[in-house]
């Protein structure tokens, strides 16, 4: 379960998105000021879930006093996908517009990895000045002649579809992922974020016992299949605010060798590269990702807010 403050936003189809509270909610009561800085809302990738922002949240605090909140997208972390719904990705982009009217956000920067770039980008397209500002590593947006519809033969989902989903306790569970890649390879803060909000007891009245995967593998799986049927890409002209486009390397096939082409689609966009990191570069890193979105945000003027404080 969650030990941070939530919030829990309706959605579209019945989904009851559960948003995590990661950075400073409020002075008061504290004895210190309310933030003054920009308010961030971070979208996780497939597979994960909103805490594992909390150490990137952490670090942007410090930099820039700024807030964080991280929905768990449909069918992820905390938010149950309801039986019968289509996990279709504009789903995803309502959770994000829903996790934004439900917090009576405005203002807001938007941080996302992989699918929850593309949830940040389409949200942004189907309501230009939503976002202030969207940073996004690799997001999972194809072009036009990519986006052929449901891809069924997703190496991915098979993938996803042999994850063992149970384990006899969470740290067995965490030993597991650090033995071996990608999760062995992630900020240990990061991972430990993971398997506390990504996994939930077996038996609800043996809490410290087996746990098995929030986000299942057939979630998952399908997931990765409907990645390639969305047309966002046709419609980035109409994301106008500032956005950093960030791309690891070398690149195998996948999202990242998009990355310039969306840059390029968009009419106020960058492309930054990270050449030492891989596709999982923000659940990496998390520090140098928070430098460097503090320091683009500094760059476009959204470093403070005015309006708080």
């Amino acid at each position: 379960m969650s030990t941070e403050p939530v919030t829990v936003a309706a959605s579209s189809d019945g989904v009851r998105v559960v948003v995590h509270h990661l950075g400073p909610t409020s002075g008061a009561g504290t004895g210190s000021p309310p933030p003054t800085g920009p308010t961030v809302l971070a979208a996780h990738a497939t597979g994960f879930c909103g805490p594992v922002w909390g150490p990137f949240a952490e670090r942007l605090a410090s930099t820039i006093d700024a807030t964080v909140v991280a929905p768990d997208l449909r069918g992820h972390g905390e938010t149950v996908l309801p039986d019968g719904v289509v996990l279709d990705w504009d789903g995803f982009a309502d959770d994000v517009l829903a996790t934004v009217d439900a917090l009576g956000l405005e203002g807001v920067v938007g941080v996302g990895h992989s699918k929850g770039g593309a949830a940040l980008l389409r949200a942004e397209a189907r309501r230009p000045g939503t976002f202030t500002a969207l940073w996004c590593f690799e997001p999972v947006v194809f072009p036009l002649e990519y986006a052929t519809g449901r891809y069924e033969d997703n190496p991915l989902a098979a993938g996803a579809l042999r994850r063992r989903d149970v384990f006899p306790s969470r740290a067995e569970a965490e030993a597991n992922y650090a033995a071996k890649p990608p999760l062995g390879a992630f900020d240990v803060r990061v991972r430990a974020a993971y398997v506390a909000g990504g996994f939930v007891p077996v038996d609800a009245a043996d809490p410290d016992g087996s746990v098995r995967l929030r986000c299942r593998p057939e979630i998952e799986a399908e997931t990765y299949r409907m990645g390639t049927a969305h047309n966002t890409f046709g419609f980035l002209t109409e994301v106008r605010c500032p956005v950093a486009i960030a791309a690891g390397g070398p690149q195998p096939p996948g999202p990242g060798n998009f990355a310039p082409a969306i840059a390029d689609a968009l009419p106020n966009a960058r492309l930054v590269a990270y050449p030492d990191l891989g596709h999982f570069g923000p659940l990496t890193d998390p520090d140098r990702i928070a430098d460097d979105v503090a320091a683009f945000l500094t760059d476009v003027g959204l470093a403070s807010d005015p309006t708080r404080g």
